[in-house]
């Protein structure tokens, strides 16, 4: 299968994703669904390593256990605005990862003292948050201002475990060993998260919901990772924001969610100025620093 077509796949798998974790919010909590995400993908991945011949030993535990904590954190927000906020406006926040990660860029510029910043990254990033304003503006009106900051700071998060996954690739440590630690920080931090918030009895379709969301994530890892390795990162990049895409499709027939020409533009400005800081961090870092960087996914 070719790099497009995989990405295609996995923006539509994660999408599906979202609306098995938007179903299962009104039967679970965050918390909980974290957790059964987490022992899904564990269990697929730890099955995949073994068919590849990783091992999952590690020598820098200490590094997976940070990438975990922000990783899970940034998860459970998402799902969190997920449950809360329509399906494209709780996805579209979580994507403003690229603009987050360009701001980073700048104030490690700054941090360094390097002598000039790029105009275009800073404008890149003015543009994001004003789609992020533009997002918002009819979620504030319904008085969901905390789902969406929460959805904004699982952008900010997501962008934070990046770094820290592009860090365990360049020690060594492969993707699917990577991915299998975070899915067991989230399965730890969901049972610690379910016993503060307590526990939802189940039901065969509340379970087969959770199945869902663990089962469309994992398999949409495993295409995305592939996708990268085969692929071009920009056009990878490009093809990502489809998410956004399939899961305004999904709000509008499955949830009824309105239809917006403020918050249709806000998502245009986002996906424009996620693309362009992809663009604009490539040429900074240099083709080889770029192409090291593992792919994108959920936190």
């Amino acid at each position: 299968m070719s790099a497009p077509l995989l990405m295609v796949c996995s923006s539509f798998l994660f999408a599906t994703m979202g609306v098995c974790v938007k179903l299962a919010s009104a039967h679970y909590g965050a918390g909980e669904i974290v957790m059964y995400r987490g022992l899904v993908g564990m269990l697929g991945l730890a099955l995949v390593a073994r068919g590849r011949g990783v091992a999952l030993g590690t020598r820098v535990p200490g590094m997976h256990a940070w990438r975990g904590a922000v990783g899970v954190m940034a998860l459970t927000f998402w799902f969190y605005a997920i449950g809360r906020l329509p399906l494209a406006t709780a996805v579209t926040l979580n994507y403003m990862s690229s603009v987050w990660m360009a701001l980073f860029l700048i104030g490690g510029a700054v941090l360094v003292g390097a002598q000039r910043v790029d105009p275009r990254l800073v404008v890149t990033v003015l543009i994001g948050f004003c789609g992020v304003a533009l997002v918002l503006k009819p979620t504030i009106a319904r008085d969901q201002l905390l789902p969406g900051i929460v959805g904004v700071a699982s952008g900010m998060l997501s962008a934070m475990a990046y770094l820290q996954v592009t860090t365990l690739g360049r020690v060594g440590e492969p993707e699917i060993r990577v991915v299998f630690y975070f899915s067991l920080g989230s399965f730890l931090a969901g049972i610690a998260l379910g016993f503060a918030g307590g526990w939802h009895g189940h039901t065969l379709g509340g379970l087969l919901l959770l199945l869902g969301c663990g089962v469309f994530a994992t398999t949409a890892q495993v295409l995305m990772t592939r996708a990268y390795a085969i692929g071009r990162t920009l056009s990878n990049a490009s093809l990502n924001y489809l998410g956004i895409a399939f899961s305004f499709v999904y709000g509008v027939f499955l949830f009824d969610d309105p239809l917006t020409w403020p918050a249709l533009s806000g998502m245009a400005l986002i996906v424009a100025s996620g693309l362009a800081a992809t663009r604009l961090r490539a040429r900074t870092l240099g083709k080889e620093a770029q192409d090291s960087l593992p792919p994108p996914s959920d936190p």
